[in-house]
This record gives structure tokens, sequence and C-alpha cells, in this order.
């Protein structure tokens, strides 16, 4: 996947960088039911590595699914269809969470344009989402005990942290469904809005991201990322770390300028440098 195939991709390309910088990654299409489409994924891992590599510049990524639903899970008819089930479900699961190591390691805000169902591995995708945008519609359920599966994705560990544990407990071993309402009220979902608006919405959201200023959302991202594992002392000391860093590079100096001067910060020369 070149530069060029990224900057020029078609509509009806899994992976798109849009010219403002926005990596769009469509995790499922409307074949096999909207279920979890392993060559999009795949795509999707090779080109957040180009990222995280510096190969090709993005200021935000947004996951979506290209038909009714964000994602309604993996395609259980392609396991039951495996000579060997266990191996299968081994690259299977290989694969996605190469995905999901790669998605948190380009260290990008990700938004996720949730509508429909987010079922599975399309639920555990979610819980990577820092800003996850729902329809009224819009269903979530963890689906692996119903086929008497575990989890995958990372769901055991980062449900717990978005949720709590024990509600967290409740959600995975009950398989029960979380409506819009509800996973807005649990932290699951940023937002809530019109189901014909989801897309939309989330595509707003991540351009807006993407005029901000880059190294410092990355920044951020990383300092809200590591905070779960770090004492306050240590978060403290990440801070400081980092305020006083980005105070000296252009986007630092930028935002602390235009403030002074009464003016919208300009980040748009600096962004991808």
């Amino acid at each position: 996947m070149s530069d060029s195939q990224l900057s020029v991709a078609s509509e009806s390309d899994s992976v798109q960088l849009t010219a403002d910088g926005v990596l769009r990654i469509a995790v499922a299409t409307e074949k096999a039911g909207n279920s979890l489409d392993r060559d999009c994924f795949n795509r999707g891992t090779e080109a957040l590595l180009k990222v995280a590599r510096g190969e090709i510049k993005a200021g935000a990524v947004l996951l979506l699914g290209t038909g009714a639903n964000f994602c309604a899970g993996g395609n259980v008819r392609s396991f039951a269809a495996a000579p060997d089930r266990p191996v299968f479900l081994s690259g299977l699961a290989g694969d996605f969470h190469e995905f999901v190591k790669a998605l948190v390691g380009a260290n990008l805000p990700v938004v996720g344009a949730i509508q429909g169902w987010a079922a599975g591995a399309g639920m555990s995708l979610v819980t990577h989402c820092d800003v996850a945008i729902g329809g009224n519609a819009t269903k979530l359920r963890p689906a692996y005990v119903g086929i008497g599966l575990t989890p995958d994705g990372g769901l055991t560990w980062s449900l717990p942290r978005v949720v709590g544990t024990a509600r967290a407990r409740d959600i995975i071993l009950t398989n029960r469904i979380l409506g819009a309402a509800e996973a807005l009220e649990i932290g699951l979902l940023s937002r809530v809005v019109d189901d014909e608006q989801v897309l939309a919405t989330a595509e707003a959201a991540a351009a807006d991201l993407v005029t901000g200023p880059w190294r410092t959302l990355a920044a951020t991202r990383a300092l809200l990322s590591d905070s779960p594992a770090a004492t306050l002392a240590e978060q403290l000391d990440a801070e400081a770390r980092s305020i006083s860093a980005l105070s000296g590079v252009p986007e630092g100096i930028e935002g602390v300028d235009a403030f002074l001067a009464k003016r919208s910060p300009d980040y748009s020369s600096l962004n991808g440098k």
C-alpha cells in the first residue's frame, strides 16, 4: 500500500487517507451480514503501522462499517466452515489483535461511527474509540458467550476500564444487549444522534480533530492511555514533562501566541511535520 494508493483511494476502498489527514478504516462491509472483514482490518493494520513509522501522516482515525451496521461481529459461517476451527480462530484472532495493537500503537485520536449493531468484535472495537458516535437505534452486545466462545479484541481488558469491573462482568457473562441510551450513560458511547446523522457526525468530529495540534493531541492521548497503570505521583510527573516539552514545539508556541494575540490558532502548516 503506497502513500499514493492511500491518498487517491476510491470510495469503495476499505482504507482511505483524506486530504486533511483522516485515516478512514472500514472494519465491516455489506457482505457476510456486516461481519468483521479480515481483508479490511488487515489493510487497516498496514496503514496504521505506516503511520507509526512516519511513512504516512494522519491526525485521526475514523472507524466505520460500510453497510447498515458498524460491525455485527465475526463471520460465524466461516468459523463453522473451517477444516480446523482452532487453527482458523487462532489465525483470525491473531490478525485482529495485530489490528487492535496497531490502532493503539499509532497513538491517534480514534473516532467511531457506530451505526446499527456493534456486536462481538464490533463491540470490542467500540471500547478502543476515543469518540464513539452512536444513533438512537445503535445496539451493542458481547455475543461471544452466545456462540460458546470467549471474547477477543481486548474486550475483557478494555470494557472493565470503560464501565467498571462489576458492570463489565455482568455485560459479558450475561451477554445482554445494550441500547444506545444505556451505552451513553455508562460511557461506551460518547454521543447519540439521529441514526441518519451517525456517519456525518463522526466524520465532522474526525475533521475537527485534524484541524487541531496533532502532536498535542497525541501527547494528551498518551497521557490518558497510560494513566490507569500510573500512580498519581507518576501521572503528575508525566504531565509536567509533557506540558514542558510541548511549550517548546511549534504547536505549543502557536497556541500560546494565538491566545495572547486574541486570534484562533492555525496549526495547518505545522501538522504532519
